[in-house]
């Protein structure tokens, strides 16, 4: 499947600070979205679900529930499964990212 991004609606959500624009194509159980944070961004949530995050250019911190902090640069991505960890992001400078979520990252019992 082909993916036009300009012909996807950008929806501006506000952070507790700065914003992050989505870009969302949502498929039965997967969704893929282009995000950019502003600077300054800072989430105004808590988020438990699972994600594959790539960042396409930027940067930008996935601060942890644990109290660590995780960076990532252009060009590195991280995996984390649904339930696994609490995460917020962070952004000083601005970043674009490409999000993967879905029902293949909930955690299978047993």
């Amino acid at each position: 499947m082909k993916i036009d991004w300009t012909q996807i609606d950008q929806v501006e959500y506000k952070g507790e600070t700065g914003t992050a624009i989505w870009q969302t194509l949502q498929l039965d159980g997967l969704r893929i979205r282009l995000v950019e944070y502003s600077a300054g961004y800072l989430s105004d949530q808590w988020c438990q679900k699972g994600h594959i995050v790539h960042c396409l250019e930027g940067e930008f911190t996935s601060e942890l529930g644990t109290g660590e902090n995780l960076r990532l640069v252009k060009g590195e991505s991280y995996v984390v499964s649904d339930g696994m960890s609490s995460h917020r992001s962070i952004s000083e400078h601005g970043v674009k990212l490409l999000i993967i979520d879905g029902d293949f990252l909930k955690q299978n019992p047993g």
